[in-house]
């Protein structure tokens, strides 16, 4: 049973920081592709980032626009952990963030949505504001 746990959230001001936690458990986590949604209130659930490994190419990231330049995904295969750096957080980031594990990882550009996902965490609150 695969198993996802977040950490990281919290209050920060507008153009501050947080970096995101998720240990994994329950899946061989160096093959697997590993992403990060989110859900603001009144809102869809909407991707955010997303991360494969090989050991032929290492990692490859992707992210929404809203996000590009801004955050960073990243992992760590021996702590079997992703990661999510949030650094420039605007008011409109607020949301909850849920990690999850991708049916695939697409090369080249994708709109992910919830049907691309096999495993969810129960997510993490992160309120940006002043």
């Amino acid at each position: 049973q695969v198993q996802l746990v977040e950490s990281g959230g919290g209050l920060v001001q507008p153009g501050g920081s947080l970096r995101l936690s998720c240990a994994a458990s329950g899946l061989t986590f160096s093959s697997a592709a590993m992403g990060w949604f989110r859900q603001a209130p009144g809102k869809e659930r909407e991707f955010v980032a997303a991360i494969s490994w090989s050991s032929w190419s290492g990692s490859r990231t992707y992210y929404a626009d809203s996000v590009k330049g801004r955050y960073t995904i990243a992992r760590d295969n021996a702590k079997d952990t992703v990661y999510l750096q949030m650094n420039s957080l605007k008011p409109e980031d607020t949301a909850v963030y849920y990690c999850v594990v991708l049916l695939t990882f697409y090369s080249g550009t994708h709109y992910y949505t919830p049907r691309d996902i096999s495993s969810w965490g129960q997510g993490t609150q992160v309120t940006v504001s002043s």
